[in-house]
């Protein structure tokens, strides 16, 4: 094979992109806006990636496409991907569409037992078997059970610090916090600019920080919401462990995504104090790669790169991760 392959992985708020040959020199490095097609739309997303992918292999041809991204969570939404990507030149050859969390968790472990969380602009998990079995969750919001993240976390501390205004709940430091990030002179103001659709919902991402600087200077509202986060981290530990058998493994959870990986003291105490009740002999791996390592190292293999090539990819994203800041 003497074509390239192209691994990339996206998300809600960006999308990484490398190309490589086969013996695994990684010979471009490419990152773009988010492509979740949660976020973006399929069409959208589409159009994206595959600028990408054609800037990346930089007109060369191209053997193996891998692409991991955020917002595929059930087969069909994976299948309608594949469909919409199915008339473009590059996806003709070797060609493997999945979720994001797959590239975090190969940039973390190789281990055939592992599990991976995410909890960035959203939450989702995933655990993986010896024997080929595999957990997801359908992460599709508070339809399936799931909260978390910079969403779910923006939209309950706006909820808390509306009824902290009108007299229904607790005062909290997130009121004026609220306030102060997003450049509005009320929790009324904001409420009204949402409702009127003058402001996207999307901006209460950016309320994540506002909840831990709030915590960590002893809020008590804030503090909950810090709590219930990493509760729900380990919620998708121990339905993993007891879906897969995994109780008597030792086997790694990798966490990922901005908030698992800012150092939140509080969070991930907590996480860590939780994780190992509900699964004693598993261990966590902050990696200290980018997923998009994980997504080479799966198209590498998948395009039959032997194991001293998939370690130059290593080797080369490690250090190409680390001189980038990512």
């Amino acid at each position: 094979m003497t074509e390239l392959i192209v691994a990339v992985d996206g998300g809600g708020t960006k999308t990484d992109a490398v190309a490589l040959t086969l013996d695994g020199e990684v010979v471009a490095r490419r990152r773009g806006p988010g492509s979740s097609p949660h976020f973006e739309g399929l069409a959208r997303s589409v159009e994206i990636v595959d600028a990408i992918v054609r800037d990346v292999a930089g007109g060369e041809a191209i053997g193996q496409v891998d692409l991991y991204l955020s917002g595929l969570d059930l087969p069909v939404e994976i299948e309608r991907y594949r469909a919409a990507v199915s008339g473009l030149s590059w996806a003709q050859r070797g060609l493997v569409i999945d979720n994001d969390l797959f590239a975090l968790l190969r940039a973390g472990t190789d281990e055939a037992d592992a599990a991976a969380v995410v909890c960035g602009s959203g939450i989702n998990a995933v655990g993986v078997r010896a024997d080929g079995a595999t957990v997801r969750f359908p992460s599709l919001g508070p339809l399936s059970g799931d909260w978390g993240g910079g969403s779910g976390l923006g939209a309950e501390a706006l909820w808390l610090a509306a009824r902290d205004v009108d007299g229904r709940g607790e005062r909290t430091a997130l009121t004026p916090a609220i306030c102060e990030a997003l450049g509005v002179g009320s929790v009324a103001e904001l409420i009204e600019q949402l409702h009127f659709g003058e402001r996207d919902d999307a901006d209460l991402f950016a309320l994540a920080p506002v909840v831990f600087s709030a915590a960590a200077a002893g809020d008590a509202v804030a503090r909950g919401l810090v709590d219930r986060q990493a509760d729900e981290i380990v919620a998708f530990v121990r339905a993993i462990v007891a879906r897969l058998g995994l109780d008597r493994v030792a086997f790694p959870v990798v966490l990922g995504g901005s908030i698992l990986q800012a150092g939140h003291a509080m969070l991930d105490d907590r996480i860590v104090a939780g994780i190992a009740r509900v699964a004693p002999r598993a261990r966590i791996v902050l990696p200290a790669a980018a997923p998009i390592l994980g997504a080479a190292i799966a198209a590498a293999l998948h395009a039959g790169a032997s194991a001293d090539a998939v370690s130059r990819v290593r080797h080369e994203l490690t250090g190409r991760v680390a001189a980038a800041g990512v």
